[in-house]
């Protein structure tokens, strides 16, 4: 019965690394990308900088949001893992 407790627990530690890491570096090259992006169209177009760095700025919360849910999500199976009730009733 402990080893499974700790196996369901181990596996849930890289289950989160992987979440947390997978999730930093997608928000990082989308983040990359859409700044390169928006230097090539200020660079094309100056007059519409102000509407472009305001919707560069919208999708750049919207992609750090993203990651930040994953963040709690893997965060909340970490601290508080609901499968660890399901091995301890399985036990039972």
């Amino acid at each position: 019965m402990v080893e499974y407790i700790a196996q369901v627990q181990a596996f849930t530690a890289i289950a989160a690394g992987i979440i947390i890491g997978l999730g930093a570096l997608g928000a990082c090259i989308g983040i990359g990308v859409m700044g390169s992006k928006f230097l090539e169209s200020a660079a094309r177009q100056p007059e519409l900088v102000p509407m472009l760095q305001a919707r560069m700025f919208l999708l750049a919360g919207l992609i750090d949001a993203a990651f930040i849910i994953g963040l709690a999500i893997a965060m909340f199976f970490a601290i508080a893992n609901p499968l660890l009730s399901a091995v301890l009733a399985a036990g039972a």
